[in-house]
């Protein structure tokens, strides 16, 4: 194990278990420690040139509580607990993490090329909502053809239930989710299953309540500089390196304690940063340098992001890229509030994003008010993660309603496919693969004053939307604060047994199972694919890779038909022409059977939204 990993916090060592936090204001500062008898013994902390308070308790050991006292007066958690036991206002835990025996030794994550993303929130993926629990769904996401799961941030939180982007303990796995140790067996369980582990994590804010940071570092917040949550950190401020470290050290810490292998980091775009390195890619390349991978979540589509450092980029693996959500989503509702309101939903945008990754490349936009993008199309595909829902696609929704409760099953089985089928890396969001029925609404459990401030702003956020300009409207909206609004959320797993869900399921199965056997939907570049929008109406890509074409034929509003004998991109290979390979509309996914390609007249009739694949 690697030792003194962590800039700050308890470890345990030889002599004992040694105490080092940042306070760089602080006078006096001793670790209060309580073991297994109840009584509390004080460790007196030295101050070091760097501002840190270090100490060794040679009594400590593991499963010994403590706080830290400032002043010889108030007492205050740690910062980089790895465990709050009693919550985040509650005392720290020392914790040993060599005691956990992992069975992964020969474990080797999928290639990016390879990653099929499965996102899941682990209060709401099982009824129980555990680490523990989630392991027993682990063989249900590996037979769907997902190569990697992604949880949403587990860093602890005031109250009980959250999304976790209220973390405040950044090295401390949730309580409500279990012990340090099930996550460990969650992380294990997983790559048992063949899935990797992806962690979101939160470098550019810390929640509102149980965050302690400003006891122990006045100031490292600049209230000039703002971002959607307050303050900026100060992480280009030389008087704060000791921030900037606590924040580096973090995914370092979750590979070599809890075998993590990749990372999602929240909002990038709202990091403020203005050092000759930022901070986002020192961060990415600490992840490199031990072997994990880093995605970046960034509404700028700046192509720098996932440029190789030698290429003046910040040397990201890939990064969300929603513009494919966005249009599909408007292209099938015809919603045109908020951001949306950049999108038409036509072909033409649908076409121009698969060519390139994403759709804005330094268009005007309306929601930006502003220039966006950077080009893209010179970068491999698997950079860009494309879905048709994610954690905020649905949550941030007034009603939390997901994409299959806004469209028709037809348009949705068309839009999973191609999502699916892309050159792009896809991301399900949990239950999407059944088309589930439960919403993922927006929910905390934060104290009754700041509770009482959430609702209330939770309502005003959606005041502009024609749906909710009456009070009235808003008060149908759910409460954040109600325990009903997180049990709400909680997939239904016994849906499965419904004969559409399970056939909507073996879509994506399929689908899945295709982009893994054909090496043409996986491609490493972009010179082996195309994508046309067809003079009918509807949209085809064109892969090569092997001995095989195919032809992805899809219209996802359907009522489009023609003729593809003058579409070059149509045009087969072989002699033989194209054959049927798999069709939306086919009866195992719920279909009629009818398929919209006629082979003999080399034409299609989309009846229907309906997406195809053939083969040469």
């Amino acid at each position: 194990m690697k030792r003194e990993l962590l800039p700050q916090g308890a470890e345990l060592a030889s002599e004992g278990v040694r105490y080092r936090v940042w306070a760089p204001a602080a006078r006096r500062v001793e670790a209060v420690v309580w073991s297994g008898d109840g009584a509390a013994r004080e460790v007196g902390l030295a101050l070091d040139a760097s501002r840190y308070w270090r100490g060794v308790d040679p009594a400590g050991k593991a499963g010994d509580l403590f706080k830290y006292r400032l002043e010889g007066k108030a007492e205050y958690p740690d910062p980089a607990s790895r465990y709050q036991p009693e919550g985040v206002h509650g005392r720290s835990m020392v914790i040993d993490p060599a005691l956990y025996r992992w069975r992964d030794g020969q474990w080797k994550a999928p290639s990016l090329r390879d990653l099929v993303i499965y996102e899941l929130h682990i209060g709401t993926f099982t009824p129980e909502g555990t680490f523990r629990a989630a392991i027993d769904k682990l063989p249900h996401v590996r037979a769907l053809g997902a190569t990697a799961i992604e949880i949403m941030p587990v860093g602890d939180f005031a109250g009980d239930r959250n999304w976790g982007y209220d973390g405040v303990c950044i090295y401390a796995p949730a309580r409500c989710y279990g012990r340090p140790d099930d996550l460990r067996a969650l992380v294990d369980a997983a790559h048992g299953e063949g899935l990797a582990v992806i962690l979101d994590v939160v470098y550019n804010h810390l929640g509102p309540d149980g965050n302690y940071m400003g006891v122990y570092a006045p100031g490292y917040i600049d209230e000039k500089r703002k971002t959607p949550w307050g303050g900026a950190l100060r992480f280009g401020d030389a008087a704060h390196r000791p921030l900037r470290a606590f924040f580096v050290a973090n995914a370092p810490y979750w590979i070599e304690e809890f075998h993590i292998d990749g990372f999602r980091l929240d909002a990038t775009h709202a990091i403020v940063d203005e050092s000759p390195r930022p901070i986002i890619e020192e961060i990415a390349a600490a992840i490199h340098e031990r072997g994990g991978f880093a995605i970046a979540e960034d509404s700028r589509n700046d192509s720098r992001l996932i440029l190789p450092r030698e290429e003046n980029g910040l040397g990201f693996d890939a990064v969300w890229a929603d513009d494919f959500h966005h249009i599909t989503r408007v292209g099938n509702t015809g919603e045109s509030e908020g951001y949306l309101g950049d999108y038409s939903g036509s072909l033409e945008e649908l076409i121009e994003t698969l060519r390139h990754g994403w759709f804005y490349r330094g268009q005007y936009s309306k929601h930006k008010r502003g220039n966006r993008g950077s080009e893209s199309r010179h970068i491999a595909p698997r950079k860009f993660v494309h879905c048709i829902s994610n954690h905020d696609q649905v949550g941030n929704r007034a009603m939390g309603e997901r994409l299959n409760h806004s469209i028709g099953r037809e348009a949705y089985l068309a839009a999973s496919a191609l999502l699916c089928l892309t050159p792009y890396t896809p991301l399900l969001f949990m239950g999407q693969e059944w088309a589930a029925s439960t919403p993922f609404l927006f929910f905390t459990d934060h104290n009754a004053d700041l509770g009482r401030l959430v609702s209330k702003g939770r309502r005003e956020e959606f005041k502009d939307f024609a749906a909710f300009e009456s009070a009235e409207a808003r008060a149908r909206i759910p409460d954040p604060q109600a325990l009903k609004t997180f049990t709400d959320s909680k997939l239904v797993w016994d849906e499965l047994g419904d004969e559409k869900k399970s056939q909507t399921l073996e879509l994506y199965r399929r689908c899945l199972e295709l982009r893994r056997s054909e090496a043409a939907f996986r491609p490493e570049s972009r010179e082996t694919w195309r994508a046309q929008a067809l003079e009918m109406g509807a949209g085809a890509l064109r892969l090569q890779g092997g001995p095989s074409d195919w032809l992805v034929l899809f219209d996802l509003v359907g009522g489009h038909k023609g003729s593809l004998g003058d579409e070059w991109i149509c045009k087969p290979r072989s002699p033989e022409g194209w054959t049927a390979a798999l069709s939306t509309n086919d009866k195992q996914f719920g279909g009629t059977g009818a398929r919209a390609y006629d082979a003999a007249a080399h034409e299609a009739r989309f009846d229907r939204p309906e997406l195809m694949v053939l083969r040469s």
